[in-house]
């Protein structure tokens, strides 16, 4: 539109658009179309379209919103370009899973890898740099599951898909608390260990005497005090 045909007061454009208010019943018509077809294509894509998303996967559901948006919203847009975007983009994505599941290393490219951030109540500092996960999302992930003391976990590992996997040491042992330090009443129902202090920066518990050392796994000088072993906190 040139310039000099906006007007603040053109409410026929604001609400309309360019098109006639004909458009708005033909934009339901495909509106209706292309989600049934979606559907269809969705369903041919496999189960994992509706569980957690593999980078491929996620890119194909972005990839859907870009193809459908012009077909819903541009009245010179037919929907048939979109349903045979669709279905170029469903034949890429069938292709892509068949070759992943048939070559291990090309699944390892696309989707990525299991990284270990946690591992015998140790924080894996180089691997939390690597996949772009900070502390406290790793603490804020054990405390939803329930998990206080990072002394009890064997194994935390973040998926492929970007889901989190937890495994406990079947004996627990002190470690760095994963509540809030600044939440004092909380942190009080917490019984901490009198000869165990923990790294607050990669979580390596040590006994006591040795604070005014330096951590042995990521050299910092940053202690407090372990907290014991327990299942949950008192309510």
């Amino acid at each position: 539109m040139k310039k000099e045909e906006i007007h603040l007061a053109d409410w026929q454009r604001i609400l309309f658009g360019v098109a006639p208010p004909e458009f708005l019943l033909e934009t339901l018509i495909r509106a209706i179309l292309i989600y049934s077809i979606l559907l269809v294509v969705v369903r041919l894509l496999g189960k994992r379209m509706s569980g957690q998303l593999t980078i491929t996967e996620m890119s194909v559901m972005v990839t859907v919103g870009a193809i459908i948006s012009p077909s819903l919203e541009a009245p010179d847009r037919g929907i048939l370009l979109a349903v045979v975007a669709m279905l170029c983009m469903m034949v890429f994505q069938r292709g892509l899973t068949w070759l992943e599941f048939r070559n291990k290393k090309f699944e390892n490219i696309s989707q990525g890898e299991t990284t270990i951030l946690i591992k015998d109540g140790i924080l894996q500092l180089g691997n939390m740099a690597d996949t772009k996960i900070t502390r406290q999302q790793i603490l804020a992930q054990l405390r939803a599951k329930g998990i206080y003391n990072i002394g009890e976990i064997k194994r935390l590992y973040i998926e492929a898909c970007g889901a989190f996997s937890i495994y406990k040491l079947k004996e627990p042992k002190p470690g760095l608390s994963t509540l809030p330090p600044d939440d004092e009443s909380v942190q009080a129902i917490q019984s901490c260990a009198d000869d165990v202090v923990a790294c607050t920066n990669c979580a390596k518990a040590v006994p006591a005497q040795q604070q005014n050392s330096l951590c042995p796994v990521c050299g910092e000088q940053v202690w407090t005090k372990a907290i014991q072993p327990v299942s949950e906190l008192a309510s």
